[in-house]
């Protein structure tokens, strides 16, 4: 009977091995996926992409089982290959909860993706049947990261931690920064104090909804597609006043619309495309990029087929051009969505591939700067500062 019994428990052991141990892997690998392709890059192009401020407005990295500090060629982002890309700054999202299903057209928030990837990833029994504990402990995971990088990484939370990450950089220092947004403002739990343990977490942007209708606002591919909520108005004016960006991405038409209403500082799209260029349900129209435009605000194109219709260089060009052309060179820049179970052409250590792309469209050193960092750069300084 102990032999059995012991046998047993090895069984259930090494099961419970190969499902903490191997299954969260294995589910990313055949998310986050990368074509393999090679483009070639021009000395010009390189030599400028490594004079550039880059900032990359959204990437999921932080919902998955890895180690940003770990080299590895799974998913599209680690710190070496954000040293390798020259990234100056890239934003972290805390992804809580995805419908079954998911799809660009019409989604219930009645079901979660998530909870079975937290419970397989051995995450904190806290953050299993909680979405705010979800992105607390998101935060901590790059906390940790910061604290044993050496240096290598620092976590930006004010427009001053910001200049100073810019004037490290410019004087050779190896540094990139890191800030923190929410994927959809579901992990609030309806509570709009919640705001303030975000912000004491770090988090410095926040999104409004996400594949779902949330119960602060309507989102592009939810059931009921509505405006922003009494709640949701509550929340954009607790997050500004506390130095937090609003961000739109996934917002349906009329949160869109609703949220520029009552914004008071630039809001941004952290990633995306436009329809001109893609029409695609997930995309923004061209009136939406004037409405933009208007706030003062900035929008992140990505590099994945849904938002630029190939994951290509060239097709993110032509997306980041047809912006530049409606909302203006200053409302335009970099929202990769990388490890967001997307399928991209380049991870983030080979991002000069776009400045090849936009230097071959014909853009000026100078635009390609404010594009591929530069715009986002304002809209940070700006939105960090308490009101």
């Amino acid at each position: 009977m102990r032999k059995w019994i012991g046998g047993t428990a090895a069984l259930i052991g090494l099961a419970a091995y190969g499902f903490f141990g191997f299954v969260p892997g294995i589910v990313e690998r055949g998310m986050n996926r990368n074509t393999g392709a090679t483009w070639p890059v021009s000395d010009a192009a390189r030599a400028l992409h490594k004079r550039l401020s880059i900032i990359d407005l959204h990437s999921d990295t932080l919902l998955w089982k890895r180690d940003l500090l770990s080299e590895t060629a799974q998913g599209h982002v680690d710190l070496k290959r954000l040293e390798t890309g020259n990234v100056a700054l890239q934003v972290f999202s805390s992804v809580t909860k995805t419908p079954r299903g998911q799809n660009y057209e019409r989604n219930s928030g009645d079901t979660d993706n998530i909870t079975p990837l937290v419970i397989a990833q051995a995450q904190p029994v806290r953050t299993w049947r909680s979405l705010l504990e979800r992105s607390l402990w998101h935060a901590e995971k790059l906390h940790d990261a910061e604290q044993r990088a050496g240096g290598r990484l620092r976590i930006i939370k004010t427009p001053q931690d910001l200049a100073g990450l810019l004037a490290d950089r410019a004087a050779g220092r190896r540094v990139t920064g890191a800030l923190l947004s929410t994927e959809g403002g579901q992990n609030l739990e309806g509570n709009v104090a919640n705001v303030a343990r975000l912000h004491a977490a770090g988090f410095r942007m926040l999104g409004l909804a996400h594949f779902f209708d949330t119960d602060l606002a309507g989102s592009m591919a939810g059931e009921k597609q509505g405006g922003l909520t009494p709640l949701g108005a509550a929340v954009v004016r607790e997050a500004e006043r506390r130095g937090m960006i609003i961000d739109v991405a996934h917002s349906s038409a009329a949160a869109f619309a609703d949220v520029l209403k009552i914004a008071t500082r630039p809001v941004v799209v952290s990633h995306g495309g436009v329809k001109g260029a893609c029409d695609t349900p997930r995309n923004l129209t061209d009136d939406q990029l004037r409405a933009l435009s208007a706030n003062g605000g900035v929008i992140g194109i990505g590099y994945w087929d849904a938002a630029v219709c190939q994951p290509t260089p060239e097709a993110t060009a032509r997306a980041i051009l047809h912006a530049i052309r409606i909302a203006g060179i200053d409302h335009v820049g970099l929202g990769s969505d990388y490890d967001g179970g997307t399928t991209v052409g380049f991870d983030t250590a080979h991002l000069d591939a776009v400045t090849q792309a936009l230097l071959a469209a014909g853009l000026s050193d100078a635009d390609i700067a404010k594009v591929m960092g530069g715009n986002a750069a304002r809209l940070l300084a700006a939105g960090l500062a308490p009101r």
